[in-house]
């Protein structure tokens, strides 16, 4: 299980002098203070300029005076009243954006009385810029960053303090503001995929077994009361029957929509590292979890199923909570994308007695790392039920490099008791999927293994 990573520590502001005391304005609203560099300027000249008089030196003193009569100029115009700084949504807060492109963006509107600010930003949880702007009562700053994560993401943070004139005066820092947004799951282009053993919608895009209309040739009969005149085959009652005593009726197969339920296992988020693994040391921002991978699939999957007219709905066996029910069309993919997009694990789960329950007749697609014997249980319960199973396997392709002898040989461990229940499961007819192996072609491998029937998903 993976955790949240540490905020990052405060970047040193400008200037040393520390907040005031209880009683005063808070952070931002105080006063300004002389820049530490000005401050022990002064202090320099001002020693110069005693030791000159107490010296007799006038060339001595003219040298210490001069700076101070500057710095106490400049100080003398340093500017009142607070900094502010705060996020504001940017142009590419389009969740469908954020999911396609992978690149979060956010303005970052730094206002206050100073010609300039001291700006500290961290993106991602790793150190960004440390620049100096120039302010002039309002600025704006487009912070952009680049992620392979989803769900939700924070896209920086910054720490903004007011510099005066000439930098002699800075101001207090303001209170460090955050930009967080919630990352869509992209989707992949899938053709070809995998049907129920049998259909039981009332109207779509497939063929089903019940005769109807839409579909293709059932077969030829005799006319019967309650027969369309439309459907009756003039060719073959005139072979049949030519002096027109009976006529012969086209039946066809009725359409039928198949119904897919999504099952997202959220216990694990593991990275592509072993050693993250134990929740001591989070993965790294730039790579994607078996987690973010398991909502990418769902959510391709929930896309190229609804496009062609089916019902798609979302379970997680991570967490007792309702579930999306079946349902078609662009907001039911809305529904899904968010829904995944939150899926998180949320501690130690609870044992199941028994697997959720699901409509009849439908294709259950499981994705999980199927690490431990409950998601692998669960689908094998399904299957047991009648229902058609694919397993997607969304473990990350793991590195190896730098692990201990002791951590390789558990490494070595795990994957062999793993390999044994991918292949127990394939025993049990469920059907297995690697998302990171080409899983389009073995989607449409699935899809064409063998010549179906009329309303069959999977060969007889």
């Amino acid at each position: 299980m993976s955790v949240p990573e540490p905020p990052p520590a405060r970047p040193p502001t400008w200037g040393s002098h520390p907040a005031g005391p209880a009683g005063t304005d808070g952070p931002g609203a105080g006063p300004w203070s002389p820049a530490l560099a000005v401050t022990c300027a002064s202090a320099a000249c001002l020693v110069l300029l005693v030791v000159g008089v107490l010296a007799a030196r006038p060339d001595v003193a003219v040298l210490g005076a001069a700076p101070l009569v500057l710095a106490v100029r400049a100080l003398r115009g340093r500017p009142s009243g607070a900094s502010t700084a705060r996020f504001e949504a940017g142009d590419d807060d389009d969740p469908d954006a954020l999911g396609r492109a992978g690149r979060l963006r956010a303005t970052l509107v730094v206002e206050g009385p100073g010609p300039w600010a001291a700006v500290t930003t961290t993106r991602q949880g790793r150190t960004g810029a440390d620049v100096l702007v120039r302010v002039d009562g309002t600025r704006r700053l487009t912070v952009v960053a680049r992620t392979v994560r989803t769900g939700p993401q924070e896209v920086a943070s910054a720490d903004v303090q007011g510099v005066g004139p000439d930098g002699a005066s800075v101001a207090e820092p303001t209170p460090t503001v955050t930009r967080s947004t919630v990352v869509l799951p992209a989707t992949t282009p899938l053709l070809d995929l995998p049907l129920p053993t049998r259909l039981r919608g009332l109207t779509g895009p497939h063929e089903s077994r019940r005769p109807g209309e839409g579909g293709g040739l059932r077969d030829v009969h005799p006319w019967v009361p309650g027969d369309r005149l439309r459907r009756i085959d003039w060719r073959v009652t005139a072979r049949r029957s030519p002096d027109l005593r009976e006529l012969y009726v086209r039946r066809e197969h009725a359409q039928a929509e198949a119904v897919v339920m999504l099952v997202v296992d959220s216990r694990d988020d593991l990275g592509p590292d072993p050693r993250t693994w134990r929740g001591s040391v989070a993965p790294r921002a730039q790579d994607a979890t078996s987690l973010d991978r398991a909502r990418q699939a769902a959510a391709s999957l929930a896309r190229a199923y609804l496009e062609r007219g089916d019902r798609v709905g979302l379970d997680d066996l991570g967490v007792r909570r309702r579930p999306v029910a079946p349902g078609g069309g662009r907001r039911q993919l809305d529904r899904i994308r968010h829904a995944l997009a939150l899926t998180a694990p949320e501690g130690e789960p609870t044992a199941r007695l028994r697997p959720p329950r699901l409509p009849s007749g439908a294709l259950v697609v499981v994705f999980s790392t199927f690490l431990d014997d409950e998601s692998a249980a669960v689908a094998a319960r399904w299957r047991t039920a009648g229902h058609r199973v694919v397993a997607v396997d969304v473990l990350p392709r793991l590195r190896t490099s730098g692990l201990y002898d002791r951590e390789r040989l558990a490494l070595r461990m795990m994957t062999l008791t793993r390999e044994d229940r991918m292949a127990e499961l394939a025993d049990q007819d469920v059907e297995l999927v690697t998302w990171r192996d080409q899983p389009a072609v073995a989607l449409r491998v699935l899809a064409r293994r063998a010549r179906r029937h009329a309303g069959a998903g999977v060969p007889r």
